[in-house]
């Protein structure tokens, strides 16, 4: 049974993915990415880390991170005592100290980069919670987590113009927010649930709403589920009719949000018209 995360936690971040990662946490929603900045960018605001959880710090410790040119080979991991699981929490450089008592909204530190990430990704937390009896440590052993609040799914017909880029990505204006701030949303599969994850330059991602089945996007099948879960069909995502590394697809209330192209060494600029596709292929860009 998946562990509900609460809409007093959810509605501190401005979005939120379960399964935009390649990492074996999030593999089928085990983990959650919870962004505090606006913006879908790598983000120069605040770096303050809001805890997910209320509980007792059991420990801190640096662990080391894949190499990247534009992140340190290292991040650091806090375990907090939930009462009924114990959390592990990732990319926050620690303000708290063993046998500390936090509430939910306490700081628990600064957010840092690292190596894990894409250099596309913004600073986040990163949260996995595991029975109490559960190896802390490891890469895999976590629950799967299900989100206590409504995401509206926002029909999209992949036109828009770029509105933000940077050098691995672009955003778009579309699909606007209708209540920027009030509530959460994301893009809609064409069979109206709230699609999540690396489209599809990560092997899956998610479908919220416990459903199996084909699910499709711009009349193209993606893949199909088993409950939420999405193993993409062997795609690529085109714009303007070239192709590109992929979309990010997240859950949101911020302001900001609008597609997500995933594109290192693209050439768009602020004001460009995209149309976005999806096309079968033999040869699908995989991540990981």
């Amino acid at each position: 049974m998946a562990v509900p995360l609460p809409a007093e936690v959810l509605s501190q971040y401005a979005r939120f993915s379960l399964y935009n990662s390649p990492y074996t946490a999030h593999d089928r929603g085990h983990a959650v990415d919870l962004y505090p900045n606006t913006g879908l960018g790598p983000a120069e605001g605040s770096s303050s880390a809001p805890s997910p959880v209320a509980g007792e710090v059991l420990e801190t410790r640096t662990v080391r991170a894949p190499p990247k040119p534009y992140a340190p080979d290292h991040d650091h991991l806090i375990l907090v005592d939930t009462g009924a699981h114990v959390a592990r929490i990732l990319h926050v450089e620690p303000g708290v100290d063993p046998g500390d008592t936090i509430e939910v909204g306490d700081p628990l530190g600064s957010l840092v980069r690292a190596g894990f990430f894409a250099p596309w990704v913004d600073n986040h937390v990163h949260l996995e919670l595991r029975d109490p009896g559960e190896n802390p440590y490891r890469a895999s052993g976590s629950l799967a987590l299900e989100p206590e609040i409504e995401v509206e799914a926002l029909d999209w017909d992949g036109s828009a113009r770029v509105v933000e880029t940077g050098e691995t990505y672009a955003v778009l204006d579309a699909p606007a927010h209708p209540a920027p701030g009030e509530r959460f949303v994301g893009i809609a599969s064409d069979e109206g649930r709230v699609l999540d994850g690396g489209l599809v330059h990560y092997a899956g991602g998610g479908a919220l709403g416990e459903r199996d089945g084909p699910v499709s996007l711009f009349g193209q099948r993606v893949g199909t589920t088993e409950g939420r879960n999405v193993t993409w069909d062997p795609l690529e995502i085109l714009t303007n009719d070239e192709p590109i590394t992929g979309l990010s697809l997240c859950c949101a209330r911020d302001p900001a949000f609008g597609a997500k192209l995933v594109c290192p060494g693209h050439a768009f600029a602020v004001g460009d018209r995209i149309e976005v596709d999806l096309r079968p292929t033999d040869d699908p860009i995989r991540l990981g």
